[in-house]
């Protein structure tokens, strides 16, 4: 459950599900060392699929196979966390990949989840006009690993994005990456972002999403 404060705060209450958590994740991995082109990826992206989803990052190809159960349930509950609070305040746009987000001209990125600026105070419905990003989060799986915390890190710090999550299930905490910064922040009790334009944080209880997204209340002492 979500309550947003007077002060415009979002705070996600503790509201656990009881499904089975998924302990298999089969997400995006590079492919060859070639060189590849923005046209070469968009002649093989099929609109009408999601699956498989290219990125195009550095010269590198990343394939991304269709996602597990438990990664759409992440993407599901991040959204609501972080929809309303944009809304309310009018600083962006979450939206979700597939996608097409050009930071440059020569790549192609598509985070699970993003939260675009505003253009011209309107939302944009050309992915042309996405040359920046408030906030990408990745939901990490264990072929994503060095594409989520290498490749796209690394991309993501060089251009307009100024702030990323990758999301583990598993261990259940959120790096998070600030603009300007070399190391991620690691956050497992709650996470509080105030985007470019915002007035008041967004506070998340990263204990009650997890055991939202896995139906599995944590073992640590504040969830008993």
């Amino acid at each position: 459950m979500m309550t947003l404060r007077s002060s415009a705060t979002l705070t996600l209450q503790r509201d656990p599900l009881h499904h089975s958590r998924s302990a298999e994740h089969h997400m995006g991995m590079p492919v060859s060392a070639r060189r590849w082109t923005v046209g070469e990826v968009r002649a093989m992206q099929d609109e009408e699929h999601a699956s498989p989803r290219f990125e195009l990052i550095d010269d590198e190809l990343l394939v991304t196979p269709s996602p597990v159960r438990a990664h759409q349930r992440a993407v599901l509950r991040i959204v609501a966390a972080l929809d309303a609070y944009v809304a309310t305040l009018g600083v962006g746009v979450v939206e979700i990949s597939p996608a097409d987000i050009r930071l440059t001209p020569e790549t192609i990125v598509q985070p699970d989840v993003f939260v675009s600026p505003l253009v011209g105070g309107r939302v944009s419905l050309d992915w042309r006009d996405t040359t920046s990003l408030l906030l990408a989060v990745e939901i990490l799986s264990p072929s994503s690993m060095r594409a989520d915390r290498v490749i796209k890190r690394r991309f993501y710090a060089r251009h307009d994005v100024d702030e990323y999550w990758v999301v583990d299930l598993d261990a259940r905490i959120v790096e998070r990456t600030r603009r300007g910064e070399e190391r991620p922040e690691i956050l497992d009790v709650t996470l509080a972002w105030t985007p470019t334009g915002a007035t008041a944080p967004l506070v998340v209880d990263l204990i009650a999403l997890f055991a939202a997204i896995t139906g599995v209340l944590s073992s640590s002492p504040e969830s008993t």
